[in-house]
């Protein structure tokens, strides 16, 4: 399916309504209605028991319109839809919302109804909004598809919710404050259209400005989560996830699984895509305010200005709790503030200005305040009091802004009720961001720091790993596919090591004995106190049976190995027990316990675990989650999502822990994780952690015995798809390697276009970068829709001497094609090589279309594609590429 036919149901120039009726307080009248009241175009309605609906000629049967209705509104009995829509399609139709609640899950567990309508819309090729929603509003069109008791101002905000009473809720709060919306769309059930296509469409969407999001379950994650990070590149997306808590959650075999629950897993996704989420329609309402009203700060600081020093120091107070920093106000700015205030003002903030303040005090104060380059966020308080009027305060305030034209982050809050009630409908009417109390604009502010922070670190180029030496891949496969033989699930300690070590995770030497007299033997030639643990293919968490003894001396080792077999096979009667591992143990008395693991989420595939370790480790809680894959920058911001990292950055008599070596091993079972699809869990706990490094103690993985899901699929998002690296052939210079992009590319790529900008005959029908943020665009691609290939030196790394991209569309049927390549690289084999090699790739992904952005250098564009034998026509203005080989080898 294609998103393009989603223009059918948001921009429709026809409109039918299958059930629309004259019954009192029929949805088919009520929707017949809302539509004819604003809506510019035509609207039928479909109902063979009338011959007129309000006035308008009614239609029996959909094969009776006089026209093909672009999008029809279903609100027709649950038996009826199926059929509805086959008819739909037959006439033309290709938008359908289908406003009917099917029936119960008891009345129908095998879910039939939803499926008949799936198969029908499938099989008719028309897109389905619905079904069990209150329909959509488009009001910059007119458009009000939905049975909602208000329509929406227009605005450039769209909202997207699963819940019809959110919906109604939002628009009904949303309306006296004079926010509009570009979309508002109930998706009810989520058959078809789903939050990735109504993100894609927003995202292209002009009009679109900020969407919202109400998220009870996310059907296609790869899709969901691939359209998400393409829209909080470009415009600022929040989330609000409802069913935070599940009953009765699954037991886990590992740690990792049993703390990894699902709506951590949500939270790891949404901030890996740069989302913004919120936990409460209050919350979702307040930060509505604040980015459409104020601009997003710069920093992490507030000023307060106040004509009440408690209410103050409240507002203070709640910005501490939730981790966030006054302003520290300059010397100067103090001295400027002493000018113009009494002499018992705060001198510090928050800024009391005392509670007899009258309007022109908040005038001054204010004036020296937005002057101040220290200060970038303020919220301004006013207490009512008998002195002087809040209304008046509140017109000086707007006044005041008004002709400063301030950049700055301004929030308010006009503290009251009734009499404060004007106040709020003022700095409403001006497009000010006001809220009803301190709290509230304390925590809209930190929603917009986090907003920050989240794209920050979505569009960062995150630093160059440290020179790792590769993965011996080959190793842990051969490890995994020998347990997969012997039939096993979780992989003995030893294999478990070896699996790590190969991926150059530092591990505990680790021994194995056969029987006791062994272990003590292996204790004597390691020469200082050891640990014993039990082996066997049947017992995953060893100390719950007693096997596991620490703080062993080398004479000790054979007894203490008798007795911890005598006590497990008590416990355990039927564990094939193999015999004993026997390790060194490690004292590093500073050291922090660490947990680092894996477990499979069933919607958005592996995620990756980090926190404080240790046998209480559930009790404790401190834990973050993220999806992989992983690099440096994203491991560092996993640790720091954790309580534990203030104590890992040091304190006291404790040196900071190496959190280089916490990150790489992170990064390291990231690429354990997309090499190795068989493994389903992984537990490395404790990690021990100090200045000098890291070591795992104790690991434990879990392998699939069925034939794994290639990580293409099992991952969410795309790893770096080495398979497509290629060393150039038969070229003079054999160091040359075409490979995709990276994200620290982004230097080299600065330099390419440099080049390109003074190559007169070069190639470069690709927008040039000419800022961070844009490089950032262009490095940091999803590998699942778009794909950038350079031409590298592998002499010289950081040195890219061409490129070639490809930019899918949403519908996955058409691509974009870029090139920048200098005349040296253009006139040789090698260009032909790139393109040919990413045309291939077009091939393997389907795509049936292929377009040439038109630039000044379309005619040299065309040159070179005819140069390669590649048939090529025009279309408008676009340069289209009809036909791609089959067979990608330069002809």
């Amino acid at each position: 399916m294609t998103i393009r036919d989603l223009e059918a149901i948001f921009a429709p120039r026809s409109v039918a309504v299958i059930g629309a009726s004259e019954k009192s307080g029929a949805l088919g009248g009520i929707l017949f209605q809302n539509l004819c009241r604003h809506f510019s175009g035509e609207v039928f309605p479909v109902n063979p028991n009338a011959d007129t609906v309000y006035g308008a000629k009614a239609y029996p049967r959909i094969a009776t319109l006089p026209t093909t209705p672009d999008f029809a509104i279903i609100v027709t009995p649950a038996t009826t839809v199926a059929e509805l829509i086959r008819d739909l399609g037959r006439k033309g139709t290709r938008g359908v919302c289908v406003v009917t609640a099917g029936p119960q899950h008891e009345d129908d567990p095998s879910g039939r109804w939803r499926k008949e309508i799936l198969i029908a819309a499938r099989q008719s090729s028309v897109r389905v909004v619905g079904p069990n929603c209150v329909g959509l509003q488009v009001p910059p069109r007119g458009l009000n598809a939905s049975f909602a008791q208000v329509f929406s101002r227009p605005g450039s905000i769209g909202f997207v919710a699963q819940s019809g009473a959110v919906i109604t809720s939002v628009l009904d709060w949303a309306h006296p404050r004079d926010i509009g919306f570009s979309h508002v769309v109930s998706l009810g059930d989520t058959l078809d259209v789903d939050f990735g296509d109504l993100l894609d469409y927003l995202t292209q969407d002009e009009g679109t400005d900020s969407i919202l999001l109400y998220i009870e379950a996310v059907t296609n994650a790869r899709k969901f989560l691939s359209a998400a990070r393409a829209a909080a590149r470009l415009k600022p997306v929040i989330v609000i996830k409802a069913g935070r808590h599940e009953a009765g959650a699954q037991a886990a075999a590992s740690h990792t699984g049993a703390l990894a629950g699902k709506d951590a897993v949500y939270d790891a996704a949404f901030r890996r895509a740069g989302l913004l989420r919120v936990y409460t329609l209050e919350d979702l309402f307040d930060t509505v305010e604040t980015l459409t009203r104020a601009r997003v700060p710069e920093r992490d600081t507030l000023t307060i200005l106040t004509n009440g020093g408690g209410v103050g120091v409240l507002a203070a107070d709640e910005l501490a709790e939730c981790g966030g920093q006054l302003t520290e106000l300059s010397q100067e700015t103090i001295e400027k503030l002493n000018n113009v205030l009494p002499r018992n003002w705060s001198h510090d903030n928050p800024i009391d200005i005392i509670g007899d303040a009258p309007p022109e005090r908040y005038v001054d104060a204010l004036k020296v305040v937005l002057e101040q380059d220290e200060i970038d966020a303020l919220l301004v308080l006013n207490c009512p009091t008998a002195i002087a009027s809040s209304e008046e305060v509140a017109r000086a305030v707007i006044e005041t802004l008004r002709q400063s034209s301030t950049p700055k982050t301004i929030l308010t809050s006009w503290i009251g009720d009734e009499s404060v009630q004007g106040p709020r409908l003022e700095f409403d009417r001006h497009g000010i961001a006001t809220y009803d109390t301190p709290e509230d604009a304390v925590h809209a502010f930190l929603q917009t720091v986090n907003y920050r922070h989240s794209s920050t670190l979505l569009l960062e180029t995150p630093p160059s790993e440290p020179k790792l030496v590769d993965p011996e891949e080959t190793v842990a496969r051969m490890v995994i596919t020998r347990a997969r033989a012997n039939n096993l699930t979780w992989l003995t300690e030893p294999q478990a090591m070896q699996v790590l070590r190969a991926y150059g995770i530092p591990v505990v030497e680790t021994q194995i004995a056969r029987t006791s007299e062994e272990a003590g033997i292996r204790a004597a030639e390691i020469g200082t106190d050891v640990a014993i643990k039990i082996l066997s293919p049947d017992i995953t968490h060893k100390s719950d049976v007693g096997g596991v003894a620490l703080n062993i001396a080398p004479g000790k080792a054979r007894e203490v190995a008798d007795e911890m077999f005598q006590r497990v096979v008590r416990k355990v009667p039927k564990a094939h027990i193999e015999g004993f591992t026997v390790q060194p143990m490690v004292y590093k008395p500073k050291a922090h316990e660490l947990i680092v693991g894996m477990s499979c989420d069933r919607q958005f595939g592996p995620v990756i675990l980090f926190g404080q370790g240790g046998t209480a480790v559930e009790l404790t809680d401190d834990k973050a989650i993220a999806l992989p894959p992983l690099n440096l920058k994203l491991a560092l911001d996993l640790i720091g999502q954790t309580r534990i990292y203030r104590l890992l950055k040091g304190y006291r008599d404790v040196p900071a822990a190496n959190l280089e070596a916490i990150a790489t091993t992170l990064t390291r079972l990231s690429q354990l994780i997309v090499d190795q699809p068989e493994i389903e869990e992984l537990d490395i706990n404790p990690l021990l952690a100090d200045d000098t490094g890291v070591i795992a103690l104790d690991t434990r993985i879990r392998i699939s015995t069925a034939d794994a899901i290639p990580n293409h699929d099992r991952l969410t998002i795309r790893p770096y798809p080495k398979s497509l690296e290629r060393v150039l052939p038969d070229h003079p210079h054999p160091d040359r390697l075409l490979r995709p992009i990276r994200p620290a590319d982004d230097a080299a790529l600065h330099r390419l276009f440099d080049a390109v900008a003074t190559d007169r005959l070069a190639v470069c029908n690709v927008e040039r970068p000419h800022d961070p943020i844009s490089r950032i665009r262009l490095t940091q691609i999803d590998y699942d829709r778009e794909m950038v290939l350079v031409l590298v030196d592998q002499r010289h790394a950081h040195h890219i001497e061409a490129l070639v991209a490809l930019h899918e569309h949403p519908d996955r049927v058409q691509a974009e094609l870029a090139m920048a390549i200098p005349s040296r690289v253009l006139n040789g084999s090698a260009a032909e090589q790139m393109l040919f090699h990413l045309l291939d790739y077009a091939n393997a992904r389907g795509l049936s279309t292929i377009a040439v952005r038109p630039a000044q250098e379309t005619s040299r564009v065309i040159e070179f594609l005819r140069r390669c034998n590649l048939a090529v026509s025009q279309s408008g203005e676009q340069t289209v590429l009809l036909s791609v080989p089959s067979d990608a080898a330069p002809h």
